[in-house]
C-alpha cells in the first residue's frame, strides 16, 4: 500500500541544516559511546549566539583516545568543567549539562554519513571578542574584492 504524505520530503531536508563558523553554545545532553578503537563522548549542542542560529541544535563528538585527549581537556576547561574533578581525571557527564562556551564548527562527510566537527573552544566570556573579530574580518574581507 502507498500514502501520500505531502510535505515529507522537504521535513527531511529542513532537519539536514548543516552548521558552520563561530556560535556561543550550551550542552543540552552528553553521553559516551563505547566503541573498541575510538571511545567518544557524544555532545547535543543548543546554538544561544549568533541571534540568525538561535535554538538550532547540532551533534559533536569529542574522542577519548590517548591522541585526543588534549581536545578534550581543552573543551572542558574552556567551558568552565569543574576543575577539581578534571585535575582528579574524572569526567561526570551531568556535571557537562549546561556549561556554555564557544565552538568553532565545520562539517565533514565520511561514507555518506554528515558529522559536525569541533574544531576550537573559548570560553563564553570571550564571545563578544570573538564574535565581533569575526564579522570584522568578514566585512574587511567583503571590502577588499
Amino acid at each position: 500500500m502507498m500514502r501520500h504524505i505531502p510535505g515529507l520530503y522537504a521535513s527531511e531536508s529542513a532537519n539536514k541544516r548543516i552548521l558552520e563558523g563561530l556560535f556561543l553554545v550550551r550542552v543540552e545532553r552528553a553521553f559516551f559511546r563505547w566503541h573498541p578503537n575510538k571511545p567518544f563522548l557524544e555532545l547535543w549542542f543548543a546554538v544561544e549566539e549568533p541571534k540568525a542560529s538561535e535554538n538550532a541544535t547540532f551533534i559533536g563528538r569529542l574522542y577519548c583516545t590517548d591522541k585526543a585527549l588534549w581536545k578534550f581537556n581543552w573543551f572542558l576547561r574552556d567551558f568552565g568543567y569543574d576543575s577539581e574533578l578534571l585535575r582528579q581525571d574524572h569526567v561526570d557527564v551531568k556535571a557537562i549539562l549546561h556549561l556554555r562556551g564557544v565552538v568553532r564548527v565545520s562539517h565533514s562527510a565520511v561514507s555518506g554519513r554528515s558529522y559536525q566537527n569541533l574544531e576550537a573552544f573559548a570560553s563564553a566570556g570571550e564571545w563578544q571578542d570573538l564574535s565581533g573579530a569575526t564579522a570584522n574580518g568578514t566585512e574587511e574581507a567583503k571590502g577588499q574584492e
